[in-house]
C-alpha cells in the first residue's frame, strides 16, 4: 500500500530546490567560511547570502542572524544566554526546549512564573502583563504550538511588555510559525525569535536565532566564534 505521511508538523522533506542549492556545498566547495583562503570565502560568500536570505524574511539586518545546531540550541541560547538571574514569564504550553531551559534555571535559584492557557489553548496578554515583576528580565511566549496548533498573540503581549518595562526581553519560538504567519521582528515587537530549518523543508540540524542589536547573550558553547 502507498503510504501518506501527515506529520509534517514534526519534520517536512527537504525541498528539491534547497537540496540543489545545498549540493555544491556538500561536495565541491568544502571550505571552511573561517579560512582565508578561495576556498573558505566561497564557504563564507554562501553563508552569508543564506544569513541575509533568513533576515530578508524576518525584516531584520544580517548581523542580527546567527545559525545554529538546532532550534533547540537557539531556544536555549535566547533563554539560557539572556537570563542570569531574576524572574522569567513563560506559558505552560511552551515547546520542552523552552520549559527545560527554564527548569534548568530555576535550579540556579532563577524565579519561573509558568502562565496557563483558556481552553483555546491561548494565553492572555493581560495575565502576562500581570505577571510582570520588578526583577522580570525575559518574557517568552511560543507563536504557534507545535501540538495543538493555537497562535498567540505575539504582538500584544510584546507590545504590553514593552510598555510595562521597555528592559524586558522578550523572546518568541516561531519554529512552527514560519511557513505560515507573518515573521516581520518589527511587526511581532520582539527581542529574541527562533528558527528551525527542517520545519520549512530544509536540512535537519539548522537552526537560527534573531538577536536584536543590543541585545547581549552569553554564549553556551565556548570554542571558535563562528557560528557554523
Amino acid at each position: 500500500m502507498p503510504k501518506i505521511y501527515l506529520d509534517y508538523a514534526a519534520t517536512t522533506p527537504i525541498d528539491p530546490k534547497v537540496l540543489k542549492a545545498m549540493l555544491p556545498y556538500l561536495k565541491k566547495e568544502f571550505g571552511n567560511p573561517s579560512s582565508i583562503h578561495s576556498f573558505g570565502q566561497k564557504g563564507l560568500f554562501a553563508l552569508e547570502k543564506a544569513r541575509k536570505s533568513v533576515a530578508d524574511f524576518l525584516g531584520c539586518s544580517s548581523q542580527e542572524i546567527i545559525f545554529t545546531g538546532s532550534a533547540t540550541e537557539a531556544d536555549n541560547l535566547a533563554i539560557r544566554g539572556s537570563v542570569k538571574s531574576g524572574h522569567i514569564i513563560t506559558s505552560q504550553i511552551e515547546h520542552p526546549a523552552v520549559l527545560e531551559a527554564c527548569k534548568a534555571l530555576e535550579r540556579q535559584e532563577v524565579k519561573v512564573t509558568y502562565l496557563p492557557v483558556d481552553k483555546e489553548g491561548v494565553v492572555n496578554p493581560s495575565d502576562v502583563q500581570k505577571a510582570i515583576r520588578p526583577d522580570t528580565v525575559l518574557v517568552s511566549i511560543i507563536y504557534a504550538n507545535n501540538e495543538i496548533g493555537t497562535v498567540q498573540l505575539i504582538p500584544e503581549i510584546s507590545g504590553l511588555v514593552k510598555k510595562t518595562n521597555p528592559k524586558i526581553l522578550f523572546h518568541t519560538d516561531a519554529v512552527q510559525a514560519a511557513n505560515y504567519l507573518e515573521c516581520d521582528v518589527n511587526k511581532l515587537g520582539v527581542d529574541l525569535l527562533t528558527l528551525s530549518s527542517h520545519k520549512i523543508y530544509g536540512p535537519k540540524g539548522v537552526g537560527a536565532i534573531y538577536i536584536k542589536i543590543g541585545t547581549a547573550l552569553k554564549p553556551l558553547i565556548f570554542g571558535g566564534g563562528h557560528d557554523m
